[in-house]
């Protein structure tokens, strides 16, 4: 199976994966990248997720779209080889400290390049406040309000 599909299968439901098949998926000098932190190398990736899923319930990706792109290499302003990726999803996930433990749904892109059929390099981008501010109490309340003048 190569890197992209395993990402797929390894996403599909995140919760039941175990910490240790990260190391299937991504290289060992992986640079992972998400709205709450940079980490460097699979140790550094594994005890990340190992501290996100221990309060999970549960957490699944709906992968929308797999759209493989080129590298461009902006030092020497040529085309690389590495095969990177964009894909588009939808987390849903529950957590006990999150929302009175109600689901949560949050939209995504990670944008993924491989080399050797691992992942070296993994950005997300989302919106941190769908996901975490506006689940808290007091503040989700506020921050929707403010959303609403804004349209």
């Amino acid at each position: 199976m190569d890197a992209i599909r395993k990402f797929e299968s390894f996403y599909t439901d995140l919760a039941s994966m175990k910490v240790e098949e990260l190391a299937d998926i991504y290289s060992s000098d992986v640079t992972f990248i998400d709205p709450i932190a940079a980490h460097s190398g699979i140790t550094a990736v594994e005890s990340y997720f190992s501290k996100l899923l221990c309060n999970a319930k549960y957490c699944t990706f709906t992968i929308h779209s797999i759209e493989e792109t080129t590298s461009i290499n902006s030092e020497s302003n040529t085309i690389t080889t590495i095969p990177s990726y964009f894909v588009t999803w939808k987390m849903a996930f529950t957590s006990a400290r999150m929302n009175q433990g109600q689901p949560i749904q949050v939209d995504g892109i990670t944008q993924l390049k491989i080399e050797h059929n691992k992942i070296i390099y993994h950005r997300d981008y989302y919106d941190l406040g769908q996901m975490i501010y506006e689940n808290v109490p007091l503040l989700g309340s506020v921050i929707k309000r403010i959303k609403r003048r804004l349209v």
